[in-house]
């Protein structure tokens, strides 16, 4: 089976800072998988890589064999940290940019979404709150039909029931053999959809192994593993 990421010694370089330091990855498909480490770790910086937003100062990243590009942002569905859609858009404006921007687009599945999370269709994004902007955001990258998404920080900002409903979402919402990669904080709410974990501490990885693996042999949750390998 082929990576549907791969990195081979990725590095990034901001200046003098060393955002990623020779990253060797590979990630297969039909698997959630979290990317975990404290804040300036490298999360986003692997992230936007993937998206083709920055370029390696180092190495190389693959996207389904493909360095990113027109076409891998074709198959790529990416939440970023902040929305990035114009606050004077409504939903249900918003869904129709994304129906006409990505032929992979599911309205069908967005409209669905939007009923099941109590958001309006004609409500613009600046009258919305930051965890109801946060769910239409949400609502638009899982309604694509994408290989691989990636996910930076996407129950950072909402309550707890509502996270439930995200992550259901998140799990309902895509392909058996489509990717899922989670950069999140809260590692006890994702812990239970993931099939495997990411630990990245200063830009290189310190682990990547399944959520079961991590539970037979370690005895403990992701969680208690994560405080443990970032003690300070």
């Amino acid at each position: 089976m082929s990576s549907i990421l791969e990195c081979k010694a990725l590095h990034k370089r901001y200046g003098t800072k060393e955002a990623l330091r020779g990253i060797d990855l590979a990630l297969e498909p039909g698997r959630i998988i979290g990317l975990l480490g404290p804040n300036g770790s490298g999360k986003t910086t692997l992230i936007k890589l993937a998206c083709g937003l920055l370029t390696p100062t180092g190495g190389e990243i693959l996207i389904d064999g493909k360095k990113p590009s027109k076409e891998t942002k074709a198959i790529v569905s990416y939440l970023p940290e902040r929305m990035a859609l114009p606050t004077w858009m409504t939903a249900k404006q918003a869904i129709d940019y994304y129906q006409d921007f990505y032929a992979d687009f599911r309205r069908y599945a967005a409209e669905d979404m939007l009923e099941k999370l109590g958001l309006e269709e004609t409500q613009t994004i600046r009258s919305m709150s930051k965890g109801m902007r946060e769910k239409l955001q949400l609502i638009l990258v899982m309604s694509r039909g994408a290989k691989l998404y990636l996910l930076d920080e996407p129950i950072g900002g909402v309550d707890p029931a509502t996270r439930d409903y995200i992550l259901k979402t998140i799990i309902g919402n895509y392909s058996e053999d489509a990717t899922v990669l989670i950069s999140t904080h809260l590692i006890s709410d994702v812990e239970p959809v993931l099939d495997e974990v990411v630990f990245l501490k200063e830009g290189s990885i310190m682990l990547h192994r399944s959520v079961d693996d991590i539970r037979e042999s370690e005895g403990k949750s992701v969680d208690e593993l994560f405080r443990q390998v970032f003690a300070y």
